[in-house]
């Protein structure tokens, strides 16, 4: 095995598949909108997460049993697997940008770890010690085989960043005493929130041991077939209802759903199982046609955190977990390299501009757990040292009693360069737009770099400038949007049209100094929900690009009350700076006895109203916000209704 991965490494490494992706030394975010959020995180999330690990006793539990450890396991059954988080996300950021504090940091929390390892392997801090319960003896809601998959995760990480060490032989040992217990003359136990599977692929991947793979093929396998205990949220909420190549939308527990159809995938293009691979992608695409929000989020319902039937998406009672954003990018990063299909690059993007964007506080150090589409009544400001008991809503806070979404959003973030473009079998894709350099060789062994530079998402052009190629011919392919509409492509001096949704191919023999320049209308446009969704018939929203746009009303500076909100879709919106203006204004509450009856009322004076991002909402105070906004009444409906 090499020391390290010359690639840099990246989170997702298949032996096969339509695209091949490229690890952090081969292409790198340097600046603009995502660039800025790399170093929030660089700067606070990881030093405030990793402060308030070792404040509510989260690392300390590691120790428990030694002389100077506690005397208790402190924070939930899966505290364990946030620290993992955390070391995965140190490791990516030390791949993106060397540094050496970091890096003995993680070497320290490693050792911490592994401290705590039993001689078979077993290493969980929440059982099998005394005055604890045994090992495995609560499968459905102990997450033992959970947090075992964040620690193989935080090894693959460590591994191909660094090259291997400690981590890795934790990680083997842990993987191997699985295989011990849960192989196919063990037990025939599923963990009750999936996630060892897409580790367990991910560490075959790695060390090249077979059983790792076989393990998770059975892991897979086993699922949906009620083997779980009944509870009142049903077999659906453990992914454990149906079998997974019977099944037809994902359902139940999102973060649960999407991190087994992320191990289905990691299986499939494994074994080369395109059965299993076109069951599980047919299930994501139902799902984001009928079960997700206009943002790409997923979950719309607080009490099991779980999908609703098809178009049930409450917008004020969204849950949209920051880290059912998370997995759901991981998953249709797998799909697009499996299948090559760019309409998987657009999902990820809706999903990072408009929940991963929105999710941490700009200093790094408060977070959204859930993501309402309409906040009702005010945010709350919280103090930098408040924990909120509660995951389920509120405001950004610095600290949750489950706080997995900041080392979540924290890791993906730190390896975001990985999914901006892939290798494909004659050229190289562009996925996302950002600027970047990229620096990799295409599958005939041929050098070509590039640079991007745009300000996208604030603007749509993009230019392309080639800045090293071996010479000889190959493809440059960038993805077009679907929202897209009258893209041009300029190539020496000439445009042409890039069809919405399309990739469009540039086939030449480069040289350094050729650009190509892409250019995206940014105008913004009326979204209408399909009319099947009940709670927002009646209403629009506005997005520009792939950005989701959102009525807000700070307490320090009111809009007014946004339940009277009423827009006119007929009139476009307009660019406003960095908002977008429509035409609304809000309308003059009638209170009554009686909410069903009555006239629907006058329209309400219209002016300019000014709408900002979704993501930045929430970051001027206390505040209400809607995406979707409640449209005027022709004169004709008003007199129909009366």
């Amino acid at each position: 095995m090499a020391a390290s991965d010359p690639t840099g490494g990246r989170p997702v490494d298949p032996s096969r598949g339509a695209l091949r992706p490229l690890g952090l030394a081969e292409a790198r975010i340097t600046a603009g909108f995502w660039a800025d959020r790399q170093r929030v995180i660089s700067e606070g999330s990881l030093d405030h997460a990793r402060a308030w690990m070792d404040k509510v006793g989260w690392t300390a539990n590691f120790t428990i049993g030694a002389a100077t450890g506690p005397a208790e396991h402190r924070g939930r059954e899966f505290a364990d697997s946030e620290v993992y988080k955390l070391i995965e996300a140190m490791s990516w950021e030390t791949g993106r940008r060397a540094d050496p504090a970091r890096k003995r940091e993680i070497d320290e929390l490693v050792a911490l770890v592994g401290g705590a390892q039993e001689a078979d392997g077993y290493l969980n801090t929440a059982y099998g010690r005394a005055g604890q319960a045994p090992r495995w003896s609560d499968l459905q809601w102990g997450h033992e085989l959970y947090c075992a998959g964040h620690l193989m995760q935080a090894a693959v990480a460590d591994t191909r960043v660094h090259g291997p060490g400690p981590l890795l032989d934790i990680a083997v040992k842990a993987a191997d005493h699985i295989c011990e217990v849960f192989g196919r003359d063990g037990s025939t136990g599923i963990c009750g929130h999936p996630e060892i599977e897409p580790a367990l692929v991910e560490l075959y991947r790695v060390t090249g041991e077979r059983r790792y793979l076989d393990q998770a093929a059975l892991f897979v396998e086993r699922r949906g077939h009620q083997s779980l205990p009944p509870h009142q949220f049903g077999w659906s909420y453990f992914s454990d209802d149906t079998p997974v190549r019977a099944a037809t939308v994902l359902r139940g527990h999102a973060v649960r759903a999407l991190y087994l159809a992320c191990g289905v995938v990691d299986v499939a293009v494994e074994t080369g199982d395109d059965e299993l691979l076109a069951a599980v992608a047919a299930q994501f695409d139902r799902t984001w046609a009928r079960r997700t929000y206009l943002t790409g989020g997923m979950g719309s319902r607080h009490m099991d955190e779980a999908f609703s039937d098809d178009f049930v998406l409450p917008s004020d009672r969204a849950y949209s977990e920051s880290c059912a954003s998370v997995a759901a990018v991981m998953l249709a990063w797998r799909l697009l390299l499996a299948t090559g299909e760019a309409r998987y690059a657009d999902v990820i993007e809706r999903l990072l501009y408009n929940v991963v964007a929105t999710a941490i506080e700009d200093d790094g150090r408060a977070f959204f757990y859930a993501h309402s589409l309409h906040q009702r009544t005010p945010t709350r400001a919280l103090p930098d040292d408040e924990e909120q008991l509660g995951f389920g809503g509120g405001p950004r806070a610095p600290w949750f009693e489950v706080s997995c979404c900041l080392p979540n959003v924290s890791r993906l973030l730190a390896s975001l360069s990985s999914y901006l473009a892939a290798g494909d079998d004659e050229g190289l894709r562009i996925m996302q737009y950002a600027d970047a350099s990229v620096d990799t060789r295409l599958a005939d062994g041929r050098r070509v770099a590039l640079e991007t530079s745009t300000a996208y998402p604030a603007d749509g052009d993009v230019t392309i400038r080639i800045t090293a190629t071996d010479g000889g011919e190959w493809p440059l392919r960038l993805r077009v949007p679907a929202w897209a509409h009258g893209a041009t492509i300029t190539v020496d001096g000439v445009t042409k049209e890039a069809a919405a949704g399309d990739v469009v191919t540039v086939r030449r023999a480069f040289a350094a100094g050729d650009e190509v320049r892409l250019h995206l209308p940014m105008a913004p446009r009326i979204t209408t929900p399909d009319p099947r969704i009940d709670a927002v018939r009646g209403c629009v929203a506005v997005e520009r690009g792939p950005v989701v746009y959102c009525a807000e009303s700070p307490v320090a500076d009111p809009l007014g009350d946004l339940d009277l909100l009423r827009v006119d879709p007929g009139r476009a919106p307009e660019d406003a700076g960095d908002g977008v203006e429509v035409w609304g204004g809000l309308a003059t509450a009638a209170d009554a006895a009686w909410p069903y009856a009555g006239p629907a009322g006058d329209n309400p004076p219209l002016g300019l109203i000014r709408l900002l991002p979704y993501h930045r909402w929430a970051r001027r105070g206390p505040a209400t916000m809607r995406v979707w906004l409640p449209t005027v009444q022709s004169p004709r409906a008003r007199s129909s209704d009366g």
